[in-house]
């Protein structure tokens, strides 16, 4: 089992075929993280699809061209919570303003955001000196 105090550092170039690595890296957090007394299987999922997901918009809307050839993710593991934040470097967004996905017309902008802000606890989008970041947060008790 994944002890609390863990930070995960990663960098993968960005690129979709590394999708389902990161996702599994999700899903074993799931799987091996202390303290965590609910459903691990749904854990496991909710892990996976946000963090390809974020991924995803970070690959898309991150306009790494300019700065850097990689994804950086950083996941810090403590006693109580998992702290996911996801770096790019475009121009950034108000994610209040992204609307949810219009799923009559199957239109899918806005599903990522709907999706991550809708199994993490808390989901914010800033902006610091060098990038943006996408920070999300899930309770683990």
């Amino acid at each position: 089992m994944i002890n609390s105090g863990i930070e995960l550092d990663i960098k993968v170039p960005n690129q979709t075929k590394y999708l389902s690595l990161i996702g599994r890296i999700g899903e074993d957090i799931a799987h091996e993280i202390d303290r965590f007394s609910g459903d691990r299987e749904t854990l496991a999922y909710q892990l996976n699809l946000v963090l390809t997901e974020a991924m995803t918009n970070a690959i898309k809307y991150g306009d790494f061209d300019k700065k850097e050839e990689k994804v950086h993710i950083l996941i810090n593991i403590t006693e109580n919570e998992l702290f996911i934040r996801i770096f790019d470097y475009g121009q950034g967004f108000d994610i209040n303003e992204i609307p949810p996905p219009d799923f009559e017309t199957l239109d899918d902008r806005g599903r990522g955001i709907f999706l991550i802000k809708t199994l993490m606890d808390s989901v914010k989008y800033v902006r610091n000196a060098e990038s943006n970041v996408l920070e999300m947060v899930k309770q683990l008790n």
